[in-house]
């Protein structure tokens, strides 16, 4: 190597240059200093001369995969860990039925179906839409709600600043506030197209923006609630397809509810409303509840009044043809109607009957089950649960009234189903002749 005082300084300054990562200088021993440009980057954005990072991806064998349950805070419903969707009309009442759903989580009571929450909890509220000091808190006092068990989303703080809560940078921070107050059964966010930051009209968008929420609701094993209008002049529709924005927002969804004022029920002052699943990838997916929304006044400040429901009976029946009745979408003939009102007068004139013969029935005389549901409400039919529990039958049967004598019920049926097909006819008479047989049993 030279030893010649011009190479070694020049050997010095190419080191320091590489060293610090600058733009090389070739320094000849005399003449001017050309200048040599950084490498530029190859396809996929590693420089020349650098290893491109392997991607692999990892499968999972069936095998090591030990199956487990649904968990469920109300069985058929509400799952631990999914997300749910309650639609509906504006005014309907679909905070009211969350705030409902809230406070039973909270008290551990009971669901409208007669069975208990199996485990009492916190509840974790978001909502855009009503104020928490005037509308949502004395709701939840009106349902009876356990007050210290429930959390209201505030504001996110900041660096010594206060700002809005923002569904796309803030899920961490909700999940370590939701662990510091001691996890959570249920969260309910209102609405939930307030959680979609892009277009809720775009698939792809509001796929994005909700997942983080439905991975929030997995890892702490609480259902997860959103709620969001129908769409404007979709009735009749499919009705997880009538779901305002993206057609996401009810794919995604494990479990979608409808709720609905009953326009058909009758009468100015008539508030029937008709509570329902319409899509469930993890249970059933048809039935619900009827229920009614009621003012209460509160003790406490005096003379503050909320609203609250009141659950009703049980319907059976696709959430279509629930609709189609509530929203009066169906036009059908009092014939029929009057029809069913014959036959339940016929079937249950001995005593109550459980909802799976009458629907047996209903189908071999060719009585649409709707039209049944409709002569149950004017009949008065009430319906009671022979067996506490979610898998508790129920039974239709008339209030307070004598039982007929099997003579009645013969010639009654006969009257009033002469002219039906030999099997439907066939059908009432088995029926009326087991009622008789059985006591009304």
């Amino acid at each position: 190597m030279s030893s010649d005082p011009l190479s070694i300084e020049a050997a010095k300054e190419w080191r320091e240059e590489r060293r610090c990562k600058e733009s090389i200088l070739h320094r000849p021993l005399s003449g001017p200093t050309p200048f040599v440009p950084q490498q530029s980057p190859v396809r996929g954005g590693s420089p020349i001369g650098e290893a491109k990072p392997k991607r692999t991806v990892e499968l999972k064998n069936a095998a090591s995969i030990e199956p487990e349950t649904i968990r469920w805070l109300w069985t058929g419903w509400l799952a631990r860990g999914k997300l749910h969707v309650i639609a509906g009309a504006p005014g309907a009442g679909k905070t009211t039925i969350a705030i409902s759903l809230a406070a039973t989580v909270t008290r551990g009571g009971l669901w409208p179906d007669g069975s208990r929450c199996p485990s009492p909890g916190r509840v974790v509220i978001w909502s855009g839409e009503d104020d928490a000091r005037d509308t949502l808190v004395p709701r939840l006092i009106a349902a009876g709600a356990d007050l210290s068990k429930v959390f209201f989303v505030d504001q996110v703080r900041e660096d010594g600043k206060t700002r809005a809560f923002d569904p796309a940078t803030d899920i961490e921070a909700l999940r370590d506030a939701i662990k510091r107050a001691g996890g959570a059964e249920l969260l309910i966010v209102d609405p939930i197209v307030s959680a979609v930051t892009g277009d809720s009209h775009k698939n792809t968008e509001v796929r994005r923006a909700l997942q983080p929420m439905a991975d929030l609701a997995n890892e702490l094993r609480a259902a997860l609630i959103g709620i969001t209008h129908f769409s404007k002049a979709t009735a009749g529709r499919n009705p997880v397809e009538r779901l305002s924005g993206s057609l996401a927002f009810g794919a995604l969804a494990r479990v979608v509810m409808v709720a609905a004022k009953n326009e058909a029920g009758g009468g100015a002052n008539n508030d029937d409303r008709l509570f329902c699943r319409a899509k469930s990838n993890v249970g059933l997916d048809s039935g619900g509840f009827r229920y009614a929304l009621v003012q209460k006044e509160l003790e406490q400040p005096p003379g503050l009044e909320a609203t609250a429901v009141k659950w009703g009976n049980p319907i059976e029946g696709t959430a279509r043809e629930i609709l189609a009745e509530a929203e009066a979408v169906v036009t059908g003939n009092s014939g029929g109607k009057n029809e069913a009102v014959a036959f339940l007068e016929t079937l249950l004139g001995n005593g109550p009957k459980p909802v799976r013969e009458i629907q047996d029935a209903a189908t071999a005389s060719g009585i649409a089950w709707r039209t049944v549901e409709r002569a149950k409400q004017t009949l008065g039919v009430k319906a009671e649960r022979a067996e506490f529990g979610a898998r508790g039958a129920w039974n239709w049967q008339f209030p307070h009234r004598p039982p007929k004598t099997a003579t009645e019920s013969e010639q009654e049926s006969v009257a009033v189903y002469g002219g039906l097909s030999v099997a439907g006819a066939g059908a009432i008479g088995q029926f009326a002749s087991l009622a008789s047989d059985n006591g009304g049993e």
